[in-house]
């Protein structure tokens, strides 16, 4: 049992590892464009999808796929990896029970 869940943990925080240079790299292509173009917006824009259509996206609206794009991969990065932390969290909580 303790083999099996140390194995998962392990698991677990590669696929984090895997996941987080994934998205970075699909992050930074996206950011790459934003950035050259600059296209300026905040972390309340990220979140706040109102204020992100009343601000930011008429004021560049050529790049509306892109600031779209980046938003959703890194709402998307952020879920996973919420639920990988939650996962090892709760993985090595039964694995201190167990050993």
């Amino acid at each position: 049992m303790y083999t099996l869940l140390l194995s998962i943990i392990i698991g677990l925080f590669v696929a984090m590892l895997f996941l987080n240079l994934y998205f970075r790299a699909k992050v930074f292509k996206v950011y790459g464009v934003l950035v050259r173009n600059k296209v300026e917006f905040g972390a309340a824009h990220i979140f706040n999808r109102q204020k992100l259509e009343e601000e930011i996206l008429p004021k560049y609206p050529q790049f509306r796929n892109e600031i779209e794009s980046f938003i959703r991969h890194i709402k998307y990065s952020i879920k996973m990896a919420s639920v990988l932390i939650a996962l090892i969290t709760a993985f090595g909580a039964v694995l201190m029970y167990y050993r």
